[in-house]
């Protein structure tokens, strides 16, 4: 070998890496020939970016302010819901009429002691079932010129009303025995009507002539039926009432002229045609007259009228009622439909009746008003009989 080659043979050893060791029973040949494998870099995540808060826009936050406002008012609703909870009562329901020891129990003497047993003929109060005695006052406003008895059943949401005319025979020893007049005022005549008829009276509300004016004029009048023409001039009681029949929108004016009128004066034409226009048609447009305004009273517009009706009542209306009661009532009323609840009657009867010389007195017919007072306004579980009422008899009648 020339030293030229010789050279050229050590410069080849520098140049080419002498060949690594192969390590035992890690790689085979294949594996130890692949390229060495390199570890992947994992990329970090970027830094999330905070999101930005969405702006409300003002229709939201109006949204929002009215949902508030609502659950604010919602909130002071049920307070207040509670709160008439609270302060509402019931009347006291008081006792039957002439349900005392004698005649409601029945004793038994077998000899093995007490053994006492209601009488079933007795009577006993229905649950929820008040008697409210309804007058209205003449423009002198002493004499009860409207009678009525309003029967609030306040668990099957039942009213029945029931008139009673003015001239009903009443049987007394001594003085006028016509309903309206005779000593005691108020308290006799709500004394008369519950021993006639047998029943308990609960409570009164009695109503003076200008109230039920200011009353109608504030619910805005009030329409009615009128069966016949009207024509009739009272000068000392301010009554001037012409009408022609058919339906009107009557005034608080219009509406107590209606209510009041009895028959034309005698120089009418039509005196004698409206003869027939007695007690019962009066009460019978009475009774129309409440129904609706009491429709007009519950309806809900009439909330806004509130406080109307508070002056109105503290200024014309007597009641032995108190506040609670009343709210209880009010409570009650707003299940009430005035459409299919509520029911009214006259009493049948003859308004030529004689009794101790005084002429024109109404007596009232037996089995007619038995029947009335039953389906209307007994406040008893079980049905009156003519013998738990006292009905007056007239000596004789006109010819």
């Amino acid at each position: 070998m020339t030293l030229e080659e010789k050279y050229l043979n050590v410069s080849r050893e520098r140049r080419e890496p002498a060949p690594r060791p192969r390590p035992e029973g890690r790689r085979t040949q294949e594996h130890w020939d692949e390229p060495p494998r390199r570890r992947k870099k994992t990329a970090r995540p970027a830094p999330a970016r905070q999101k930005a808060k969405p702006r409300r826009s003002r229709a939201a936050s109006i949204g929002l302010g009215f949902y508030k406002a609502l659950v604010v008012v919602s909130a002071l609703i049920v307070a207040a819901y509670i709160g008439l909870q609270l302060m509402s009562k019931a009347p006291e329901q008081k006792a039957p009429v002439n349900n005392t020891p004698d005649n409601n129990t029945v004793v038994v003497g077998d000899g093995s002691g007490d053994t006492s047993q209601v009488d079933p003929n007795a009577l006993e109060r229905r649950e929820g079932v008040y008697n409210i005695f309804l007058a209205a006052t003449d423009v002198e406003g002493f004499r009860t010129d409207t009678m009525m008895v309003l029967s609030y059943d306040t668990v099957e949401q039942k009213v029945g009303v029931v008139s009673i005319p003015r001239d009903t025979l009443v049987a007394r020893e001594s003085g006028n025995p016509h309903l309206v007049y005779g000593p005691g005022g108020l308290e006799q005549r709500i004394e008369d009507v519950s021993d006639m008829f047998g029943i308990v009276i609960d409570g009164y509300v009695k109503v003076d002539i200008n109230g039920f004016i200011e009353l109608v004029d504030y619910l805005g009048g009030v329409d009615v039926d009128i069966p016949l023409d009207m024509n009739y001039d009272d000068p000392y009681q301010n009554l001037h009432i012409h009408y022609t029949k058919g339906t009107h929108h009557l005034d608080g004016q219009g509406a107590m002229e209606v209510a009041r009128y009895r028959h034309d004066n005698s120089d009418s034409p039509n005196y004698n045609a409206n003869q027939w226009y007695t007690d019962i048609q009066r009460n019978a447009m009475q009774q129309q007259i409440l129904v609706n305004l009491a429709k007009k009273v519950l309806a809900w517009d009439s909330l806004t009228k509130i406080n109307g009706f508070v002056e109105i009542f503290n200024q014309y209306v007597e009641t032995d009622l108190t506040l609670s009661n009343m709210l209880f009532f009010a409570q009650k009323a707003v299940d009430l439909d005035t459409a299919t609840g509520v029911e009214t009657a006259t009493l049948e009867g003859n308004g030529f009746g004689l009794y101790n010389g005084y002429k024109y007195c109404y007596e009232l017919d037996e089995q007619s008003t038995l029947d009335t007072v039953n389906r209307l306004i007994n406040p008893y579980t079980r049905d009156l009989t003519l013998d738990d009422m006292n009905l007056a008899r007239a000596d004789s009648y006109h010819p």
